[in-house]
Parts: C-alpha cells; sequence; structure tokens
C-alpha cells in the first residue's frame, strides 16, 4: 500500500487533537487583564501541548515522505501513536487546571513517554516491512535526541512528586530538542 490514506487520516486525527485542546481555552471572566490571570497555567500547558502535537506532525510528515509503502504493521503502529496522542488533551487539562499538583504533572510526563515509545514502534515497523535497505533504515538511527528525551520524561515524571514545574521544564526541554525536524531523512532523500 501507498502512504497517502495514512497520511491523511494521520493529519485528520491530529488536527482533530489540536481542536479539542483548543476548545479547553475557556473566555476570562471580567474584562480587565488581572482577568487573564487564573487562565496563564491552561495557556501555557496548552502552548506545550500544541508544540508537541505539532512536533510529532512534522516528524510524521517527515517519516512517511521517506516511506515507499506500508502493510498492515505499519496501519497498527501508526494508530498505536495516534491513541497515545489523543490523550494529550486530557492530560494538558488536568494540568492546565493542576499546574502544582504532582499526579497531573506526572501522568502528562506518562502521556509524553507513551507517545515516544509508540514513535519507536512505527519507526521499526516501517523498517521492517521495507527491509534494511530502505530510505529510513539508512537515515535513522538512536540519537542523542533519542535517548535523552525518554530520560527527561521519566525523570520528569518523578519530578512531579516533588516539583511539578520542574517536570514541566524537563518536558519543555524534551520538546525544544525536537523543535528542528530530524535532518537525517531530509539527507537521505537529497541523497536518492
Amino acid at each position: 500500500m501507498k502512504t497517502g490514506r495514512i497520511e491523511a487520516f494521520s493529519d485528520g486525527v491530529l488536527a482533530i487533537i489540536i481542536t479539542i485542546m483548543v476548545l479547553e481555552l475557556k473566555v476570562p471572566h471580567g474584562s480587565d487583564l488581572h482577568a487573564l490571570r487564573p487562565m496563564v497555567p491552561v495557556f501555557l500547558s496548552y502552548v506545550l501541548s500544541f508544540i508537541y502535537v505539532g512536533i510529532y506532525w512534522n516528524n510524521h510528515h517527515h517519516l512517511f515522505h521517506a516511506t515507499e509503502e506500508i502493510g498492515g504493521g505499519v496501519l497498527w503502529a501508526n494508530l498505536g501513536l495516534l491513541f497515545c496522542l489523543s490523550l494529550i488533551p486530557v492530560v494538558t487539562a488536568w494540568v492546565g487546571e493542576n499546574f502544582d499538583a504532582p499526579w497531573p504533572a506526572a501522568l502528562y510526563g506518562v502521556v509524553l513517554l507513551m507517545s515516544a515509545i509508540a514513535w519507536v514502534v512505527l519507526e521499526r515497523a516501517i523498517i521492517t516491512h521495507e527491509g534494511p535497505r530502505s530510505d529510513l533504515a539508512r537515515a535513522v538511527g538512536r540519537g542523542l535526541k533519542e535517548k535523552l528525551s525518554p530520560l527527561a520524561y521519566v525523570a520528569g515524571i518523578g519530578a512531579a512528586f516533588i516539583r511539578p514545574w520542574i517536570a514541566i521544564l524537563l518536558y519543555a526541554g524534551a520538546a525544544l530538542a525536537w523543535i528542528i525536524p530530524d535532518p537525517r531523512i531530509e539527507r537521505r532523500l537529497r541523497e536518492r
């Protein structure tokens, strides 16, 4: 199978995830700037989650641009990733409403960790389907970002029970590392 349908479906799901998150932003009660103060944690959690969904969307695009064909295993692995990402609006709203509470910050990290694991499963499913000589197999590896991100999520989960804001900073740091898409895939595609 070609990748067009899986890309279109994934784009639609990711767009819905972002839409659900933005719908959690409520109109402030009051007409002065002080009315915005209670919204700051909700808005900050939305921004971080929007960045994460954007990172996954961007890298998903690059991943499937380097993919020639898919099979059933890839379809299921992609659904696993989309499932994990679909949990982001729930934990985003929970963190936004309870910015200084440990459990929401910890569960946010669990969802990020699950999403990272699902990403690796999807990559491996594509490589298994296309073979070790595929463009993707030759382009990806286990770089520094791939190793540090899960560690940041695990550290954040633990830190959430000490100081939830430390957990959020760790998650934000991991996001900053991924804002620029993986250049290895683009380089490999230019070499075709």
